[in-house]
């Protein structure tokens, strides 16, 4: 078996001394507003199927929905449908070899968050 010396060697940089950058944030946030649209993907199916049970399942459904806590929830979930509707164009432009380079990813990120921002405004002034 190879000798491992575990002494000498350098240890990673822990998440408290290291500098969050805004391509990896960006990152973060497209796994964690897809599995949030999967979330309330899934609330919409329980509102749904309750719509077709019965009148006390539905009742209880859309008060969950329409409390501040759902409204809530589903205002974030517009924002997270345009923010990984915009990182997934990102990634599409990304996927032809163009953007690479640092500053143009760094504004490919802001773009993204202010985009998202933006556009579930409109949608909230629209809808």
């Amino acid at each position: 078996m190879a000798d491992v010396n575990r002494g000498n060697r350098p240890l990673s940089p822990h998440l408290t001394i290291y500098r969050p950058q805004w391509t990896s944030v960006t990152s973060i946030l497209t796994r964690i507003t897809g599995n949030a649209i999967l979330v309330s993907g899934i609330l919409i199916v329980w509102w749904l199927l309750s719509a077709a049970t019965s009148e006390a399942a539905f009742n209880r459904a859309n008060w969950v929905l329409t409390s501040w806590l759902g409204d809530l929830v589903m205002l974030l979930s517009v924002w997270g449908l345009w923010y990984h509707f915009l990182a997934g164009l990102r990634h599409l432009y990304w996927d032809t070899g163009r953007g690479l380079d640092l500053p143009t990813a760094e504004k490919l990120a802001y773009g993204c968050v202010g985009g998202s921002v933006v556009l579930t405004l409109l949608t909230i002034v629209i809808v």
